[in-house]
């Protein structure tokens, strides 16, 4: 199915508003927030969504910002923004400090709309992507019909100065494949949180050659779409979960995002390496879990190694990854293996 993370990125700045603290001359004292999106995202050539409006929120009103442009949605495929890389929504705007609530609208398309959101899947499909929420944040938000709502209800600082926040979309918990009578995708709005720049670092690394070759020898088949799990503390390659609804967890570990694994080229576009990279990652100690079976993986299904078809497992583990705020913590699997 599909994985992991993805933010949007915007830089807000310029806003003739009334609320927050003031300065000598009464003036309402600002702040400069910058909001991206990047990803480390699913098993599909394309993830495309298209976004409207962005509006924040606070105890006295509301602020919104269009991001169409020229009477254009703004598209992006998040697949081009894995990692760290971001893409800008919205930029020379500017807001007073405070407290704030966020709202992130979107195209809803269940009809395939090559110029709207939707899924290129690996084999050349392509199909629509909705997300199931939608209404107004704070009394503000897209009438039109066919939009949806990704809303942040946790509330966030805005301080004097510069702000960078990222909003990521975990894809392998939140990014639905057609189910049932459904001939499209769907993007649940509780799999997007926001984060503060300011207090993550990355996590990024090579899988050897040695490692995706016994996986794929144990999974048997010829279909393999490599990733790398995220989790907590110190949690044992036997308790490493795969997505799957909480209530079918028991005693395993639920992992936090996944990454996908991507091919190194060199100047000759010749394969020279496979990487992952996790681009924000709050501050702490973390486990991870390296698969080629993702694709087995459904986040709405408890998928095990004992499965009779599509088999899903962990292959490898590192333990003790520490990420600091602001800093880059290399790990390869195994972690003594030197890569190109």
């Amino acid at each position: 199915m599909n994985y992991s993370k993805t933010l949007i990125a915007m830089t807000l700045a310029s806003l003739l508003a009334g609320c927050g603290g003031s300065n000598k001359d009464n003036a309402p004292e600002m702040a400069f927030f910058n909001l991206g999106v990047s990803d480390n995202p699913a098993d599909a050539k394309e993830v495309n969504i298209a976004f409207k409006q962005v509006v924040l929120k606070n105890s006295t009103g509301s602020f919104s910002f269009d991001v169409s442009s020229n009477g254009e949605l703004k598209q992006v495929n998040l697949l081009d923004f894995q990692g760290a890389d971001i893409e800008t929504l919205v930029s020379g705007q500017q807001v007073p400090v405070g407290e704030y609530q966020m709202c992130i609208y979107m195209q809803n398309d269940e009809t395939a709309n090559a110029d709207g959101s939707h899924i290129l899947t690996q084999d050349d499909m392509l199909q629509g992507l909705v997300t199931n929420s939608n209404g107004s944040c704070g009394g503000i938000g897209a009438d039109e019909p066919g939009t949806g709502r990704l809303f942040f209800n946790k509330s966030f600082t805005l301080a004097a100065g510069a702000n960078n926040f990222v909003a990521e979309f975990n894809l392998g918990q939140g990014l639905q494949d057609p189910h049932g009578s459904k001939a499209y995708w769907t993007l649940k709005p509780t799999a997007v949180q926001l984060m503060n720049t300011a207090e993550v670092g990355s996590i990024k690394g090579q899988i050897s050659p040695e490692t995706m070759t016994d996986c794929e020898t144990a999974a048997g088949g010829s279909t393999f779409s490599p990733a790398v799990y995220l989790y907590p503390g110190d949690t044992a390659l036997a308790d490493m979960a795969d997505f799957r609804p909480e209530a079918d967890l028991g005693t395993q570990v639920a992992p936090i995002a996944s990454a996908r694994v991507n091919e190194l080229l060199d100047d000759n576009q010749q394969v020279i390496g496979h990487a992952y990279e996790f681009g924000f990652v709050v501050a702490g100690t973390y486990s991870l879990g390296y698969s080629c079976v993702a694709q087995n993986d459904d986040p709405d299904l408890v998928n095990a190694p004992t499965d009779t078809d599509n088999a899903f497992f962990l292959h490898a583990d590192e333990q003790a990854v520490v990420v600091s705020d602001g800093t880059a913590t290399d790990r390869n699997f195994p972690e003594g293996f030197v890569a190109n």
